[in-house]
C-alpha cells in the first residue's frame, strides 16, 4: 500500500458493492440465494446498498461495482446493466476485491459497502463525503455498547471511504480492509470514524437477518403476488408465496409454502428449509 495523499479531495468518487462471500454463516439459506440477494423487508440487500448510493447521486457501470463469486450468475441476472460486475474466480477479500477493480477505478476515491449490512434510521452515504478532503480513510461506525469497541468507541458499520491513492495500492490478491487499509490509517492518525445515527445489522447469520426483517416491519409485510389464508403476525411474506397456516415472527421467502396444518414462530422457510433464528 502506498502511502497516504497529500493533496486534497479529487474530483470523482466511485462506489464498490462487495456481495461476493458464500455466506457460510447463513447455511442453509445461502444454498439457494447469495447472501446479498437474501431479501429484507421483500427487497434484495443488494438493492438496498445500490438505493443508498443512489440517494447519494452514485449510479449506473461507471459509477458504481459489484462483485461476485458465490451464485455469481444470480448476481449477474439481478445486477442486469445496473452496475460494473467484477466476477471473482476465487474469493479475494474485501481490500483484494478493490485492487482487482483498480482499472476501473481508474484513481477516484472509492467507497466501500458491505452488501450484507442493514442499516436503518438516519443513514446517508453523503454524510461520509461531507467536508471530506481526501486525505483520510473514513468509516461509518456505530456507538459500541460497554467497553472498547474495534476502533475507539465505534463499530464498523458496513461502510468505508478509501482516498484514490490507497485503493490505487490495493493489489488483486486476498486481503481485507481492516490490515490494509483501516488499520495503516488509524496508526498514523488518518482513520476518521463517522456516527451512524441509526442501526446497523451484519445479515450474516440466521438471528440477525431475521432480526433485521423484523426491525423493517411494524405488524406484516405480505407481497402483493403472495397468498395468505391463514394468520400472519408481525411477520414478513414473499411474493408468491403461499400461507394457509400460521406465521408469526416469521420471513417466508418468495415462492415457499407454509401448509395449513403448520404453526411457525421465530424462523425463516425458504423453499424446503425451516431455519429457526436461535
Amino acid at each position: 500500500m502506498s502511502g497516504f495523499p497529500e493533496s486534497g479531495l479529487g474530483s470523482s468518487v466511485c462506489a464498490i458493492v462487495l456481495a461476493a462471500g458464500e455466506g457460510t454463516r447463513l447455511r442453509p439459506l445461502t444454498t439457494l440465494r447469495p447472501k446479498a440477494l437474501c431479501p429484507v423487508g421483500n427487497i434484495a440487500l443488494l438493492d438496498r446498498a445500490m438505493a443508498l448510493l443512489s440517494d447519494a447521486g452514485l449510479g449506473g457501470p461507471g459509477e458504481v461495482a459489484v462483485n461476485a463469486h458465490w451464485l455469481a450468475d444470480q448476481v449477474a441476472e439481478h445486477v442486469d446493466g445496473q452496475a460494473h460486475l467484477s466476477v471473482e474466480r476465487e474469493l479475494l477479500g474485501s481490500a483484494g476485491s478493490v485492487g482487482a477493480l483498480r482499472e476501473w477505478v481508474d484513481g477516484r476515491a472509492v467507497l466501500v459497502l458491505n452488501a450484507d449490512a442493514y442499516l436503518s434510521g438516519d443513514v446517508s452515504v453523503a454524510s461520509l463525503l461531507a467536508g471530506w478532503d481526501g486525505r483520510t480513510v473514513r468509516m461509518l461506525g456505530q456507538r459500541h455498547v460497554g467497553g472498547a469497541g474495534e476502533f475507539g468507541d465505534h463499530d464498523f458499520a458496513g461502510i468505508s471511504l478509501l482516498p484514490g491513492e490507497i485503493a490505487a495500492g490495493l493489489a488483486a490478491e486476498h486481503s481485507d480492509l481492516v490490515r490494509s487499509a483501516w488499520r495503516p490509517a488509524e496508526r498514523v492518525g488518518k482513520l476518521e470514524v463517522v456516527t451512524l445515527r441509526g442501526l446497523y445489522l451484519d445479515c450474516g447469520t440466521p438471528t440477525s437477518y431475521l432480526h433485521a426483517n423484523l426491525l423493517d416491519v411494524e405488524d406484516r409485510l405480505i407481497a402483493a403476488e403472495a397468498k395468505v389464508t391463514g394468520t400472519v403476525t408481525r411477520s414478513v411474506i414473499g411474493a408468491g408465496a403461499i400461507v394457509e397456516g400460521d406465521v408469526t415472527e416469521c420471513v417466508i421467502w418468495p415462492g415457499a409454502h407454509v401448509g395449513r396444518n403448520e404453526r411457525l414462530s421465530g424462523v425463516i422457510r425458504a423453499g424446503e428449509f425451516t431455519v429457526p433464528a436461535g
